[in-house]
């Protein structure tokens, strides 16, 4: 099998996650951070800095055969989805990437982009968008559908029919009930109960979840 190179968005807790999902063939080439402070998660390549950085460092790899990683967790599913954008726009491959130890259903579907942790499960026809990330341990059940830049965090649990709009971040051990639907850039505690819909761009927590003011 052909090296794949990759370059990785984001370097600290979810790029050293990513870094450990990859294949013997796998190599990162470069780490690219907003945050000038940030340091490199891999011993001997170097961390730019922006997009500034970023474009200085596909030009000196060259975009072809390369791959982009966007390492950027919770409710920042718009940022995932604007640096997958550019990571297209200037001929970067976004391949998906699945752990091993993942359970997906074959008639399951996983977006451009999107990350599928250990011990997650997508049961039976769930659908996930791109840039959507599937936290260890999560389990999303059958014929859930979840828009682009969803994150689901570790132990939650979305029952059948569950439909979660795009950028919307469920929190760990969180529990979405059959049929329900959340709406675009929507939060739900970690621990919640859903029992009924969330609109959009709500915050709910508690058992059973409600709207709480930020």
């Amino acid at each position: 099998m052909d090296e794949r190179r990759f370059v990785v968005w984001g370097s600290s807790g979810h790029a050293r996650v990513l870094r450990d999902m990859l294949g013997p063939n796998d190599r990162i080439v470069g780490l690219i951070d907003n945050d000038r402070n940030a340091r490199t998660i891999q011993n001997g390549v170097s961390l730019v800095v922006g997009i500034k950085g970023f474009r200085a460092l596909i030009e000196e790899f060259r975009a072809e055969n390369l791959s982009g990683l966007v390492a950027i967790g919770g409710g920042r599913g718009a940022d995932r989805l604007e640096i997958l954008d550019l990571f297209v726009a200037s001929g970067l491959e976004t391949p998906e990437l699945i752990h091993p130890l993942a359970y997906c259903a074959p008639s399951s579907t996983v977006g451009k982009g999107s990350h599928v942790m250990a011990q997650s499960v997508l049961a039976a026809n769930a659908r996930i968008g791109r840039g959507a990330i599937i936290n260890h341990g999560a389990v999303v059940d059958h014929e859930c559908i979840l828009a682009d830049g969803v994150h689901i965090a570790p132990g939650a649990t979305l029952c059948g029919c569950v439909h979660v709009g795009e950028n919307a971040f469920i929190g760990a051990g969180a529990t979405v009930l059959p049929r329900l639907h959340i709406g675009a850039g929507s939060v739900v505690g970690a621990g919640a109960t859903v029992t009924c819909d969330v609109p959009e761009n709500t915050v709910v927590a508690g058992i059973p979840a409600r709207p709480v003011s930020t």
